[in-house]
């Protein structure tokens, strides 16, 4: 491919010189911080994701943050002048950066400027196929260009008068552009709110077949697609490349035992997540938050893996999910067991049971049956096995048991009357003694 088929750009990564390591949200432990190599990385691995020819990059140390360009003004020549070497279209400044500092850049650059934000959204815009996960995005696209629009461009200061939806005589082009912006943002809302109620129906009528769900979450390229379609035999897109899945999907699970959940795969997530983002793909995330169990799939093999942990435990925080105070419903998966060497191997598989976690491989399969079995000892965990003698004119309580219940073992006893051994979630348990009679539920062993 030649140098001009793709757009050209550079990466930076400010590391401010006066920043102390923060604490992580969640409750996460003592996770390190990012290295800047690591965090190099990751921007270099985000700009890859939509395909840019990054030319030059690196980390840029920066004293004190500058209101104006955030970078030191011999900082932003000594940057504009590898942007003019590199003949690059685009700057990538893996950061934060204000309107106003966004525009000043790009006079300095003669370049265009996207930052952390503006760079996830793209690559989500790119990503996303239902008409659900487009919504969503452009949602969060939205919200963050009108944060964009300000007084200081001057091609938005024009007065105009009033075309109708154009806006009334004096009305300026930004205030027209804000109006028209914050109507889209009203529309999209409504139909997402339709979606919700949407899904919610869907997970209702799940929720009628009685199986435990469980909810792959993770940093992005934890390879969580390729440990759901090793799992379920699905054939959902799985990349060596940061957000390859936007999409939810939702497949059914066999446990050894014969019995069956509902496994979910959803978006990756990411330090730094923009806000709009998480805000907007709260819909999806709402599948997490009904699941029985959620599946933490980490990246055992990145040196960054710790920092991931505590980045997906406060996105998880965020959906009033508590990783710390509920070891029992997450379960963290040690993924890519494949890329470690034998010494490291050996150490994650003595160290995994200390922290009640999975090491697996989802492409050799390593370790892969004792995650089911795990899986499934923690969904029965939370559910009772009772063993019921039904009636034969018990019609109606035949069917509730069928639909609400897990019927593990059925046989025909004298004068048509029927023994089930069901396991049931604890939320039906006082439903199906209300509904049969507490006397007649006997524990049963598995």
């Amino acid at each position: 491919m030649r140098r001009d088929e793709r757009v050209g750009a550079v990466v930076f990564v400010p590391i401010l010189a006066n920043k102390t390591a923060s604490a992580k949200r969640g409750r996460a432990g003592d996770a390190p911080e990012r290295t800047p190599q690591a965090r190099l990385d990751e921007a270099v691995g985000l700009a890859a994701a939509i395909d840019l020819d990054v030319r030059a990059s690196g980390v840029v140390t920066v004293a004190q943050p500058k209101p104006a360009t955030l970078f030191g003004s011999g900082k932003v020549e000594e940057l504009a002048g590898i942007v003019r070497a590199e003949d690059a279209a685009l700057v990538i400044v893996d950061h934060p950066v204000t309107p106003v500092q966004q525009r000043n850049l790009e006079t300095a650059w003669n370049a265009k400027v996207l930052d952390r934000t503006g760079l996830i959204l793209e690559i989500f815009g790119e990503r996303a196929r239902t008409r659900e996960g487009r919504l969503q995005v452009e949602l969060a696209h939205l919200v963050y260009q009108k944060s964009r629009l300000v007084r200081s461009w001057t091609h938005l200061e024009r007065q105009r008068g009033g075309f109708g939806f154009l806006g009334g005589p004096g009305e300026t082009q930004i205030e027209t552009d804000r109006r028209l912006l914050s109507e889209r943002i009203d529309v999209i809302r409504k139909e997402l709110d339709q979606v919700r109620r949407t899904r919610a129906l869907h997970r209702k009528s799940r929720q009628r077949v009685p199986y435990p769900a469980v909810a792959l979450v993770g940093y992005t390229n934890a390879g969580k697609s390729s440990l759901f379609n090793t799992l379920t035999g699905a054939e959902v897109l799985a990349q060596d490349i940061l957000f390859a899945t936007l999409d939810p999907t939702i497949r059914a699970l066999t446990l050894p035992g014969g019995s069956k959940a509902v496994l979910s795969d959803t978006v990756g997530f990411i330090s730094d997540l923009p806000t709009a983002l998480v805000a907007a793909f709260r819909a999806t995330l709402e599948e997490v938050q009904e699941a029985d169990l959620v599946l933490h799939v980490r990246d055992i093999a990145d040196e960054a893996s710790a920092s991931q942990r505590a980045d997906v435990n406060a996105v998880l925080a965020d959906l009033e999910i508590d990783a710390e105070a509920e070891p029992d419903r997450v379960l963290e998966v040690w993924n890519k067991a494949d890329l470690l060497d034998p010494v490291a191997r050996e150490r994650a598989q003595n160290e995994a049971p200390r922290y009640g976690a999975s090491l697996v491989s989802a492409v050799s399969g390593f370790g892969l049956d004792a995650l089911l079995a795990e899986i499934e000892r923690r969904l029965n965990r939370r559910r009772q096995t009772v063993q019921i003698n039904v009636q034969p004119e018990e019609g109606a309580l035949s069917n509730w048991i069928y639909e609400n219940c897990e019927v593990i073992a059925r046989s025909d006893l004298a004068d048509g009357v029927t023994s089930l051994k069901i396991r049931v979630a604890p939320e039906k348990r006082d439903r199906l003694a209300r509904v049969a009679g507490p006397s007649r539920l006997k524990a049963a062993a598995e």
